[in-house]
């Protein structure tokens, strides 16, 4: 007899989840997520990855930059240390 009511209740749930994929409410929200694809696709935005990825050589690139101007200025003071010393 237990069988007979959770049988009853699956079968209740398969027509209701039927039901919802037959209603407009799916055809509205399968048109939706379309919609927005589409528009998403249009507007050139990049995934996490990709900007993850971005942010990594960017910030190697800073940290490069940093160290390219640190060298920078002890090769100018040693530049200026050899001109005043040959004047």
């Amino acid at each position: 007899m237990m069988n007979k009511p959770k049988a009853w209740f699956e079968e209740i749930q398969k027509n209701v989840s039927e039901l919802i994929a037959r209603s407009p409410a799916a055809d509205i929200e399968r048109n939706v997520k379309g919609f927005m694809g589409q528009a998403f696709n249009r507007m050139d935005l990049v995934t996490r990855e990709e900007f993850d990825i971005q942010v990594d050589l960017l910030t190697r690139a800073l940290a490069r930059i940093d160290a390219l101007e640190k060298q920078a200025q002890v090769f100018e003071l040693r530049l200026s240390a050899l001109e005043s010393d040959g004047k």
